[in-house]
């Protein structure tokens, strides 16, 4: 299964995902206004990858001119229902369809991994004016905690794909980016947690690519047997899901852009 087919799956899930997965901590956002040195009100921003949104709404919500970027037809709809006073263009980080130089900040939440960096790096800094900054990130699995490194054993054996690091991106994406002339460079990991029903989990989980490529059939048995042993784990039906998420911005030179005047 490829990449790309593995990137398309998620239109098939729009309103899952947008019902289940997580958002992030606001210390997410937070650091990256302390990297810029700006505030993030009346800030240009595209998040690009914008899937259903959760990211592009912590955005607005804290005062950014946001548009969002998405490729994914159903996920774009599903946006547009969500978040209707958030402009949502089709595209992709490999060919942005946005102006040269037009905006402080561009984020990717998780969603770097389905580009090709040797295009969406260039395209970002292409759209980034003086001063702006690129920001990326992932809510990465909490391996320390044992009942989920245990199931994600359980995820490796079925969906037959190797659980990930709990750090992303790598080490050398991170020296990649600072290596590239000019860029400043900073990673931080964030720890925090969500408390669920049992059930938003299990379609949480379910909304991962791996499984999506599956199908509802193959993956039947596999989420009920889950529910049963989790329902043991935590018998109030309340789940706690623990992430790190790994954040890494870089930033242009040129001091704060016009658009902070």
């Amino acid at each position: 299964m490829t990449a790309s087919s593995r990137a398309r799956s998620f239109d098939s899930a729009a309103v899952q995902y947008e019902a289940s997965r997580p958002s992030y901590p606001s210390e997410v956002l937070d650091a990256v206004e302390e990297f810029m040195d700006r505030p993030l009100p009346g800030a240009r921003v595209a998040d690009v990858g914008a899937g259903t949104g959760i990211a592009t709404r912590l955005l607005r919500e804290r005062g950014a001119r946001v548009i969002a970027v998405e490729p994914g037809e159903a996920m774009a709809a599903e946006c547009r229902r969500v978040l209707p006073d958030v402009p949502v263009v089709r595209g992709d980080g490999n060919a942005l369809p946005l102006a040269d130089a037009s905006l402080d900040l561009v984020t990717y939440a998780q969603s770097w991994q389905w580009t090709d960096t040797a295009r969406s790096l260039p395209e970002a800094l292409r759209v980034l004016a003086p001063g702006g900054a690129l920001a990326v990130w992932w809510n990465t699995t909490a391996f320390e905690v044992p009942w989920i490194r245990a199931q994600q054993e359980r995820i490796t054996r079925h969906c037959g794909i190797p659980a990930r690091s709990a750090v992303r991106p790598d080490d050398e994406e991170a020296v990649r980016l600072a290596g590239l002339s000019g860029l400043r460079v900073v990673r931080r990991g964030i720890r925090w947690h969500r408390d669920v029903p049992l059930d938003t989990h299990l379609a949480n989980i379910g909304s991962r690519s791996a499984f999506l490529v599956l199908g509802p059939a193959a993956n039947r048995d596999f989420l009920a047997e889950e529910h049963g042993r989790l329902r043991e784990a935590f018998p109030t039906g309340v789940v706690r899901e623990e992430y790190l998420v790994d954040l890494l911005v870089a930033a242009r030179p040129g001091g704060r852009s016009a658009s902070t005047a």
